[in-house]
């Protein structure tokens, strides 16, 4: 079984109240050095089978038509590694 990851954030021109209202909170609670803040939303997709090329294009067209809101979002479709290969791999 494969994880997908559809990472959803709003497109650079759109303004982003929670990430500012994040933004202005941080020096108060002590965290400086931050210049900006957006916020988005990740969802991760467990794959039966194989992902390959046709199995990213139905990911693609879902993150297209359902996850993200196209016209104030852009979203990136990635494979991550299988856990278990990645501990294996230690």
């Amino acid at each position: 079984m494969a994880r997908v990851v559809v990472d959803v954030m709003l497109k650079p021109e759109i303004l982003d109240p929670q990430g500012q209202a994040v933004q202005r909170a941080l020096p108060r609670l002590g965290f400086t050095g931050i210049s900006d803040v957006r916020q988005g939303k990740r969802f991760e997709l467990e794959v039966d089978g194989p992902v390959d090329e046709a199995a990213l294009a139905r990911i693609h067209d879902l993150a297209e038509s359902f996850l993200a809101n196209t016209v104030i979002e852009d979203f990136t479709v990635k494979v991550e590694e299988d856990a278990e290969v990645a501990e294996a791999a230690k």
